[in-house]
């Protein structure tokens, strides 16, 4: 099943007699299920893939599909909506809600939808996170890599169909960092999470089953490893 349709992809930015090409005709295809990530070197591109991925910016020519939804169709709060049910996001400093406990910052994105979490599926998230005991904890008492487990499974709980991980590993140490790597691996294997990792490591793109190479806006290789 086809979870993520680009299909040639382009933003750029300026005017006619200014413009920077950051996206040059990007077409990629995410199965579900699969763990990918996309590599490149700072001004690659691949920031500005996420912000489209995410839906928090525009191509300017191209479409992009996210479970069969094409996300040029979405206006300003539709796309907030599909973006928190859809989307999980996990980024480099975390996000987490300093005054709220890991519970509350874990169910944050279900609060805002007025339900409930699956008690089964939370129990499950949480214990293969190794959050069992922080739950009553507010972020300043966790560690960066317990924040970090706290951003995945609050990326986790709605079950998204895409979870996008920019530089996850960016702000931790090595210990930290191969944590939160298996934390993702297990996510993908256990839930049949789909997730594309954005970073600029090769290290920890090799993790992934995919590897995507950015430069100047374009993909230039696309290899799948197992």
């Amino acid at each position: 099943m086809e979870i993520l349709k680009c299909e040639g992809v382009r933003k750029v930015y300026g005017n006619s007699g200014n413009q920077t090409v950051a996206l040059d005709g990007i077409d990629l295809s995410l199965e579900k299920g699969e763990f990918a990530a996309i590599i490149g070197a700072s001004g690659s591109g691949k920031s500005t893939l996420l912000h489209i991925l995410g839906n928090v910016d525009k191509p300017t020519e191209g479409k992009v599909m996210i479970d069969g939804t094409d996300l040029s169709t979405l206006n300003r709060t539709q796309a907030a909506i599909f973006r928190r049910r859809k989307v999980g996001l996990v980024y480099q400093f975390y996000n987490l809600i300093p005054t709220l406990t890991v519970r509350q910052n874990i169910q944050m994105p279900l609060k805002l939808d007025k339900k409930k979490p699956n008690k089964e599926f939370f129990e499950k998230v949480i214990a293969s996170l190794g959050l069992s005991e922080k739950l009553d904890a507010l972020p300043n008492q966790l560690s960066g890599g317990q924040q970090q487990r706290v951003a995945i499974a609050r990326a986790l709980l709605y079950r998204p169909a895409l979870l996008l991980a920019d530089e996850p590993t960016g702000n931790l140490d090595q210990k930290n960092s191969r944590e939160i790597i298996d934390m993702l691996k297990l996510s993908n294997r256990n839930f049949n999470q789909t997730i594309l990792l954005i970073t600029h490591d090769e290290r920890v793109a090799l993790e992934a089953g995919r590897v995507i190479t950015l430069e100047d806006g374009r993909i230039i290789c696309d290899e799948r490893r197992r």
